[in-house]
């Protein structure tokens, strides 16, 4: 596959068949995705690589109190988890619902599933002292972990990026021994598909990209 195919078809897999990955192919996705731009080429990441069932499987309890806070946000109508506008959602109780969450099972017993985090002592968060979420730490990380699921794409398999296990990170970070200082990023779980989508659907650059402000004419290539 070419680069344009790869990044136009790379989507969301959540099932996957059950033939097995090797360690040589995910050597070889890591491998790839280590040249992944980050701020001072620290390359701050770690991943660790998810053999054992059983620890795979502590998961689940530990990712369900976000999953059922997002299932109840969904039903009412909410965008789950965001920042911005305040939820009418009991956190706390739906925290404990334990509701039932599509794909989770399959997604912890998948071919290979990979934990990644980044080192926040040595990146740069210049947004540290905005009054709102912080999202530029971001950019030192998920570079590599898009490089990982191109990579994955590009030897015909399919990962999905979740972020579940953040809601409880000090426990996750216990349960895999983590220290405090490492933020957990993402867990990817790959596999070889159980079908491949070749034709995803997003929105045109017309409908995001505008000419020198905010609210500026829309970007395209005609200049008139």
């Amino acid at each position: 596959m070419n680069i344009e195919e790869v990044m136009r078809t790379t989507f969301s897999c959540r099932s996957w068949t059950d033939e097995p990955v090797d360690r040589e192919t995910v050597y070889s996705m890591l491998e790839m995705a280590r040249f992944a731009p980050n701020g001072g080429n620290r390359q701050g990441w770690r991943v660790i690589v998810l053999e054992d069932k059983d620890v795979r499987r502590n998961l689940i309890p530990l990712i369900k109190p976000t999953t059922s806070v997002y299932s109840a946000q969904v039903a009412a109508g909410e965008a789950p988890w965001n920042t911005i506008n305040e939820t009418s959602v009991d956190i706390a109780s739906a925290a404990l619902a334990d509701s039932d969450f599509p794909g989770l099972d399959t997604m912890v017993d998948a071919p290979v599933v990979l934990v990644v985090t980044v080192d926040l002592s040595v990146v740069a968060s210049f947004d540290s002292q905005l009054d709102r979420i912080g999202v530029i730490s971001g950019a030192s990380i998920y570079p590599f972990v898009w490089n990982i699921l191109l990579a994955a794409r590009s030897m015909g398999l399919g990962g999905v990026l979740t972020t579940y296990l953040a809601g409880q990170e000090p426990k996750v970070q216990k349960l895999l021994g983590i220290p405090s200082h490492h933020a957990i990023a993402a867990m990817l779980p790959i596999g070889h598909p159980t079908k491949q989508l070749t034709k995803l659907k997003r929105q045109p650059v017309e409908s995001f990209a505008t000419v020198n402000s905010f609210d500026g004419p829309t970007f395209s290539t005609d200049s008139s």
